[in-house]
């Protein structure tokens, strides 16, 4: 058992994961001989770090390129440009036994749990997989180390000899975090892990990430599109807007003080839990553009309330307007 992975020591002052200019385009193919026509920029020049401890929640709309930067700061798809340093090390350069060791600190929670699980394996052998992998005990240790995971996050022992279609979307989905946390990770990709459940397990689910993260010493980052689990969970709060990060500061913050109009328009859409109050709403014009050709300039300039002429010719920078509080906008 001296294999066996120890809880983490956090540091919260230190960058756990420090990413620089992350590009990842996807080629179009056309035609019978299949020639590359284009390029989908599902994620263009994107900066961002997490701190050892903490849960940065990245928001925004559908295919605005979340899940692909989670999916590529994995290396479960390959970049096309950029840096992504996991405690100093430079992730995209690792290959055979350092890659494979670096798996056993970064995981990821699936959006979709029963996809993610194999319909012919029982749960108990599901969750012991990694732990085969990497050569971690022996059988009866890793059926043990399965069963006390499957404890941890509401299950019972007997629940390992069943299999993934005798469980309900909330099951499967704390399977899904046993399993990512059987190996005893530093940092887990939760791919919005919350969005298909009803909301009542729902709660139970962020409640359950919460506690594992103090016990564990994790270090998240939670990627939703519902406003109100990122500010249930997040310490920070990234959004991003076809492919690009239009924003980044503290929960409280960006929930008080929204810079980027796309932020406030997101903002305006949460439902106040009182019926005798009504927030403004701020209704964005026209549709989300194709990523295969975005507009010139800010790409958030044709749907923009506030935009002007500067807005369609140059590409603002994302830059520090308050500490610790960032913003790409000509007019923030």
């Amino acid at each position: 058992m001296s294999d066996q992975p120890g809880t983490n020591k956090i540091n919260k002052q230190a960058d756990l994961l420090v990413v620089n200019h992350l590009k990842k385009y996807f080629p179009v193919k056309t035609g019978v001989l299949k020639r590359v026509s284009g390029h989908l920029l599902a994620v263009d020049d994107v900066s961002f770090s997490v701190k050892s401890g903490e849960t940065l929640g990245l928001v925004g709309e559908s295919g605005c390129g979340k899940t692909t930067i989670g999916r590529t700061i994995l290396r479960l798809t390959e970049p096309t440009a950029g840096s992504v340093k996991f405690d100093g090390k430079e992730v995209f350069d690792l290959k055979g036994d350092a890659l494979k060791a670096l798996r056993r600190d970064m995981q990821i929670i699936f959006q979709d749990p029963y996809a993610s699980l194999d319909p012919r394996l029982r749960i108990g052998n599901s969750v012991m997989e990694g732990l085969e992998i990497h050569k971690i005990g022996n059988k009866q240790d890793r059926y043990q180390m399965a069963v006390d995971m499957l404890k941890k996050v509401g299950l019972e022992d007997y629940h390992s000899r069943r299999y993934p279609h005798e469980f309900s979307g909330g099951q499967r989905q704390r399977i899904g975090i046993a399993r990512a946390l059987t190996l005893k990770p530093r940092f887990i990709v939760c791919d919005e892990p919350v969005s298909a459940l009803d909301v009542s397990i729902q709660s139970q689910v962020l409640n359950i990430l919460k506690d594992l993260q103090d016990e564990f010493g994790l270090t998240y980052l939670f990627i939703a599109h519902n406003l109100g689990v990122v500010e249930h969970i997040s310490n920070r709060v990234a959004v991003m807007y076809l492919g690009k990060m239009v924003e980044l500061a503290d929960r409280d913050e960006l929930f008080r003080s929204p810079l980027h109009p796309y932020t406030q328009a997101l903002m305006s859409a949460i439902p106040i839990p009182n019926p005798k109050l009504k927030r403004e709403r701020i209704i964005l014009k026209g549709d989300v553009p194709s990523p295969l050709n975005p507009p010139t300039g800010c790409r958030f300039h044709p749907r923009c309330p506030i935009a002007v002429a500067e807005c369609a010719l140059k590409e603002p920078p994302f830059v520090e307007k308050k500490p610790g509080h960032s913003v790409a906008c000509w007019l923030a």
